[in-house]
């Protein structure tokens, strides 16, 4: 049995939660969440709790099993909280800045780079040298995320780059000189 896929999931009061077949909705303060699921999944919703069942042992109901359970807490955690991913630019002259919904980065390229963020997904630049990305749907928080630090990695010699906040970057040796050469 799956440790996390037989877990419970606790509804607090605020949120609204609909199951018809495979299909749940998920309303709450700070938005609304839709999304189908594998049609073998058993969902119920009862007394202020979300259990998701699986009708085998085979490998795949097995899989789906604590992925689906996990994508559920997501959701009830996205519409009562909401998912924050903050990134860092460093580097001399890199920066962010927001022309309306855009994200513009300058971060050494011969022109700035602007990202479009999607739907449900808000951008915050608070620092030329911060960024914040905040929703309600884990994913599209993760992929814009993402989408902004591959803009620029982080490179291991000097380090410079878009990292998410907290991240440590494994430092290389630079070239040494030309030992032994005469």
């Amino acid at each position: 049995m799956s440790r996390i896929g037989k877990r419970p999931i606790a509804v607090p009061p605020n949120v609204e939660v609909s199951v018809e077949g495979n299909l749940v909705r998920v309303k709450g303060p700070k938005g609304e969440l839709c999304r189908e699921f594998h049609r073998d999944m058993r969902i119920r919703y009862e007394g202020r709790q979300i259990v998701v069942e699986r009708p085998s042992d085979e490998k795949l109901h097995r899989s789906l099993h604590g992925t689906t359970r996990s994508i559920l807490q997501n959701m009830v955690q996205g519409v009562t909280e909401g998912f924050t991913k903050t990134l860092e630019i460093v580097g001399v002259g890199y920066r962010a800045t927001k022309q309306g919904r855009k994200l513009v980065l300058a971060v050494g390229y011969s022109r700035p780079v602007e990202i479009e963020p999607p739907e449900g997904v808000e951008i915050e630049v608070p620092a030329p040298t911060k960024i914040i990305v905040r929703g309600i749907d884990k994913e599209k928080v993760g992929a814009c995320a993402a989408n902004i630090r591959a803009v620029r990695e982080p490179e291991p010699y000097k380090g410079k780059g878009i990292r998410y906040e907290g991240e440590r970057i494994r430092r290389k040796a630079g070239k040494t000189g030309a030992k032994g050469k005469k």
